[in-house]
């Protein structure tokens, strides 16, 4: 009996999913680490603030050249090199709050080095995945980060517990050496023999339907058009919403560890599978955001324009009010709670903004996405270190940290922020390409 094959795809999109969940796995990871550590040592809440935003000053920096080097020598090859530049990092680096220097330079660099992972996956689906999946194919990939964040909460605390934070440091890089053995084996860029049918009825057309193939998409690379990429409102649309979900996605991550111990009085590891639920719900509704934008764009139900305009708006306003909800409620549960619909909901309005790169400009989707997450990847610098800077004027205000005041301005940020991005993506965002 012949043994069933999986379709090339679906395995680079399996292989990309399990790249997101281990690149979380690493980012939450960190920050738990991190904290315990500085914790131990008496480190205040501005000057953790600032080492934990250091990723992010690394991540901006190499957004559009991650897109660019992609796009020109194959994402195949730039997304190994990644993984293979973080992997050695925390294999290398010890984890002690007092070598500043050491520890700021080592998340650059990881900062960096992942920087160049979601150009190249939107660079190497772009090739593979045919127009009426790509939603859902997007989805799946993307959710693997809430996945591996939700993995990350659930057994680090306990790791660090029982085998200090550098353990947290040398647990990643296995993984990361693990995924990169995989990837070295069964990734691959797309020869013309295994381009799929990408061209159901009404919808899309082939990413390189000429003769030659990948050739033809490097020598296109000459022509970027970077003038009309930077000026159109559409891809403005998109820029601003990536700012927006990664503002409020990456306080939570940095943040929540600090707001469960401090602003409710909890430990980690007393809280059980609960404090997973929030990223455990992104991973879930990212992926029904997916299937639902596939179903209403082939079934005709709406237009490609609606569909990403309607699962955004639901997602980011949801979101919002949840956001400002979160220090009314002074238990484990209502935290958990509403800290859960805001990230569910944020991960259904992936299906609009996020998947809108290769709507607009699928050839060169790489290069909108390294633009698009050089925004959200500011939002994380200035995001993660506000929060700690709001924190610190509340103490010196003799605020306590237990005190919902504390902790409003935190929340209430980005829940306005939600609510502004939503009304700019109503406004100006397209499901139409706009760039041949």
């Amino acid at each position: 009996m012949a043994r069933m094959r999986i379709p090339k795809r679906y395995m680079i999109v399996i292989l990309t999913f399990i790249c997101t969940f281990v690149c979380y796995v690493e980012r939450v990871g960190f920050s738990i680490a991190y904290t315990a550590a500085a914790d131990a040592a008496g480190v205040n809440q501005s000057s953790k603030g600032t080492i934990l935003s250091t990723f992010y000053y690394g991540y901006a920096c190499s957004q559009v050249p991650g897109g660019w080097a992609a796009q020109r020598i194959g994402g195949r090859r730039v997304l190994l090199l990644s993984f293979v530049l973080w992997s050695l990092t925390c294999a290398l680096v010890p984890l002690d709050p007092n070598q500043v220097k050491t520890l700021v330079m080592a998340r650059l660099l990881v900062g960096v080095a992942q920087g160049f992972i979601f150009p190249s996956i939107h660079t190497i689906l772009g090739l593979w995945v045919p127009p009426h999946e790509r939603s859902r194919s997007v989805s799946l990939t993307t959710s693997g980060m809430y996945l591996g964040a939700a993995a990350g909460m659930l057994f680090l605390p306990s790791l660090v517990k029982f085998r200090g934070p550098q353990s947290v440091f040398s647990a990643e890089a296995a993984l990361g050496a693990i995924w990169s053995i995989l990837w070295l084996k069964y990734g691959s860029e797309p020869s013309r023999t295994n381009y799929p049918k990408m061209t159901p009825a009404g919808y899309g057309e082939s990413l390189l339907p000429t003769r030659g193939g990948l050739q033809k998409m490097k020598v296109a690379t000459a022509k970027i058009p970077w003038k009309r990429i930077f000026l159109s409102l559409p891809v403005w649309a998109i820029v601003v919403n990536n700012f927006t979900f990664h503002y409020a996605l990456y306080v939570l991550m940095n943040w929540l560890p600090t707001y469960f111990e401090q602003g409710l009085q909890l430990s980690l590891q007393d809280m059980g599978s609960s404090k997973m639920l929030p990223y455990l719900n992104m991973f879930i509704f990212s992926n029904i955001g997916g299937v639902i934008a596939d179903h209403l764009i082939t079934r005709k139900i709406l237009s490609v324009t609606r569909t990403r305009k309607i699962l955004n708006t639901i997602g980011f306003l949801v979101a919002s009010f949840a956001l400002m909800a979160l220090p009314l409620f002074r238990t484990s549960g209502g935290a958990v709670f509403c800290s859960s619909v805001t990230l569910g909901f944020l991960a259904l309005g992936r299906a609009g903004f996020a998947v809108n790169h290769m709507d607009v400009a699928p050839k060169y989707a790489g290069i909108v996405m390294g633009v698009s997450n050089t925004a959200g990847t500011l939002a994380g610098i200035i995001g993660v270190d506000l929060t700690g800077r709001l924190l610190e004027a509340a103490k010196t205000a003799h605020l306590d940290l237990s005190s919902p005041e504390s902790w409003r301005s935190v929340f209430f940020m980005p829940g306005y922020l939600c609510i502004f991005s939503s009304i700019i993506f109503l406004l100006f965002a397209t499901g139409e390409k706009i760039f041949d």
